[in-house]
């Protein structure tokens, strides 16, 4: 055997990427082809193509192969690294896919041929986070820290919010492809709307700022990301996820029905700075989710959204037709406002002479005591529950609901003298009064009123009966309306949501939602794919992480909808479903690109 020259050898010892020659399998065309026609129904190739064309400087790998070879590299090696992109591109895939790609035939047979074909990969990545980059700065050194403020501050700025929510949609419209195609062939039909929404952390390579040096990270618009109670913070970004869930609903559990079968995929991502933007994120992928029209159900969150401002997650998402469930700090539990003359109390309105022992159940106890006495709150909790006002209308296009006193109507859960005197019920029957209850029939025993509480007016009200207009609207109206925004009220519209906190039904609402978040995580960060890896993901800047999080949330929702598939039909995803997912709206079909020179793919025969 001849051995290299010896400039050859020396070059290969420094080569970057290096090359595991046993490790050289060849991936099928089909593969190749399937995950090719996942990124083009994404229209994020053809939509970067359209930024970069006319740009100076030398035109490199196409974005469309920059973009293939990671999302190879995540599916077959679970990390979105160039090295690897450059291992598959160049080493793994055969002559047909290396056509598509427009990689050559051979793969280089030289030390600096590998160096050379690796840089331009590099290269073109860097093209790729350039142009959607709204404060493109050296990544290769720490800046000082008046330097560094400058750029993260144009991020802030109107144009960089502008950049930021494009490249943001731009990441969100790969991670939805698998969702579209799930869609498309109705594997989501069973799924009834319900999501869940968290902030998970993304840690980075990068060291956080140096008050010593005086130098920022190299991350500048990253920050620390602390986790529900816990101290110690993780340097890196958030990255907001989405997750398809269901609740388990009275009449499930009465009738011991199994959940419903679906995949509980990623509907949405976003990466951003911790705690910054954390309402107006969980809104974006919601609004985006929407334009697939998909059902509408109740959106769980846990305290660091009911925590945000109302009109940044509250409002809108009442208004894109989602139900909320939510979680209190303490210092918010017990009574939160009042709208109407209804009393807010754990985020319902209750009528304003509830009794304040049932009102206050839950104020002034910390999280560690509120745990504790759990038990002993429930059946105060259940006290209190025929006391909160009674849905009437369901909530209309603009979020508004029409809610009742609990006295009102054909079956009131509370007796209330005031109500009989300002609203007089007339008889229900034309013959005498019923005077016989059946006490075997649980409905019978129920409606009676006997068996309903009494409102306790105060004492001069018996005396001096005050007026109609003199009385909360709530006692005298047949009904009042809560609109989304709540006129503005600012604690009504923060911290009201459609389930009685810690009731029975909330509990089968909030509890399986939040731990189909959990389980997403969980999956997203397992031994075979892990996006909290910051060495999975080396490329540094916010551009550059939100596209490599999202080829690994995408190829992530791949895998769950393939197992979920197999494990349920022992089917495997063929390419006529691949093709059958329609291209985004608004992207001309004709920039859809075909394979090099092949026709269709993948090719029939492999």
């Amino acid at each position: 055997m001849r051995a290299r020259p010896e400039a050859d050898q020396l070059a290969a010892r420094h080569a970057r990427p290096r090359l595991r020659p046993g490790r050289l399998t060849e991936i099928p065309d089909s593969k190749v082809g399937q995950l090719l026609t996942l990124l083009d129904r994404s229209g994020l190739p053809q939509q970067l193509e359209d930024m970069l064309r006319g740009r100076p400087g030398p035109q490199g790998v196409p974005p469309r192969t920059v973009l293939a070879g990671l999302m190879l590299a995540v599916y077959y090696t679970g990390r979105a690294t160039v090295s690897d992109a450059w291992r598959i591109l160049h080493f793994r895939l055969q002559p047909a896919a290396r056509a598509w790609l427009g990689i050559p035939e051979s793969p280089p047979s030289t030390a600096r041929a590998c160096i050379a074909a690796s840089r331009r990969l590099y290269r073109g990545l860097d093209r790729i986070t350039t142009v959607l980059d709204p404060a493109r700065c050296d990544r290769r050194r720490r800046l000082g820290q008046a330097e560094a403020d400058i750029h993260s501050a144009v991020w802030d700025g109107a144009t960089g919010r502008q950049a930021a929510n494009r490249l943001q949609r731009l990441a969100n419209d790969l991670v939805l492809v698998p969702v579209r195609l799930a869609q498309q062939r109705g594997y989501l039909r069973h799924w009834s709307g319900d999501v869940g929404v968290d902030a998970t952390s993304i840690p980075v390579l990068a060291r956080p700022d140096s008050d010593r040096s005086g130098t920022a990270s190299v991350e500048i618009t990253a920050g620390w990301h602390y986790r529900g109670g816990s101290n110690e913070g993780i340097f890196g970004y958030s990255a907001t996820l989405l997750v398809a869930a269901h609740s388990r609903t009275s009449e499930q559990a009465a009738k011991g029905r199994r959940a419903p079968s679906y995949p509980q995929l990623c509907l949405g991502l976003t990466l951003d700075t911790p705690t910054v933007r954390t309402g107006e994120n969980a809104v974006a992928v919601l609004a985006q989710l929407a334009e697939l029209r998909t059902p509408t159900g109740t959106c769980a969150a846990d305290r660091a959204y009911t925590g945000c401002s109302p009109e940044k997650f509250q409002v809108p998402t009442r208004r894109l037709g989602f139900r909320l469930a939510l979680d209190y700090k303490a210092a918010d539990r017990g009574i939160q406002g009042s709208w109407q003359g209804a009393v807010l109390i754990d985020g319902s309105l209750a009528c304003p002479q509830i009794p304040n022992v049932l009102a206050q159940a839950t104020h002034g106890m910390d999280d560690k005591t509120f745990r504790q006495r759990l038990d002993e709150l429930k059946p105060v909790i259940a006290e209190r529950l025929p006391y909160f006002l009674k849905l009437k209308q369901n909530a209309d296009a603009r979020g508004t609901v029409r809610l009742q006193c609990p006295a009102a109507g054909p079956s009131p859960s509370v007796n209330c003298p005031r109500r009989e005197r300002l609203r007089p019920a007339g008889p229900s029957t034309s013959g005498p009064p019923q005077t016989v209850v059946r006490l075997a029939d649980r409905r019978s025993r129920a409606s009676h009123p006997a068996a309903r509480p009494t409102v306790q007016l105060p004492d001069r009200e018996w005396i001096d009966p005050p007026r109609k207009d003199e009385l909360p609207a709530v006692c005298g109206a047949s009904a009042i309306s809560v609109p989304a925004d709540a006129a503005e009220d600012l604690k009504t519209a923060k911290f009201r949501q459609d389930s009685h906190y810690l009731s029975l039904a909330w509990e089968r609402i909030y509890k399986p939602i939040r731990s189909h978040n959990e389980g997403l995580t969980g999956r997203l960060k397992g031994a075979e794919l892990n996006i909290g890896e910051p060495l999975h993901r080396r490329a540094p800047g916010q551009v550059a992480q939100t596209l490599l999080v999202a080829i690994m949330v995408t190829v992530g929702n791949l895998d769950i909808l393939e197992t979920w598939l197999y494990e349920r039909t022992g089917s495997r995803l063929s390419d006529t479903e691949f093709e059958s997912v329609p291209a985004p709206p608004g992207l001309d079909p004709r920039h859809v690109l075909a394979p090099l020179g092949t026709g269709r793919h993948p090719p029939g025969n492999l």
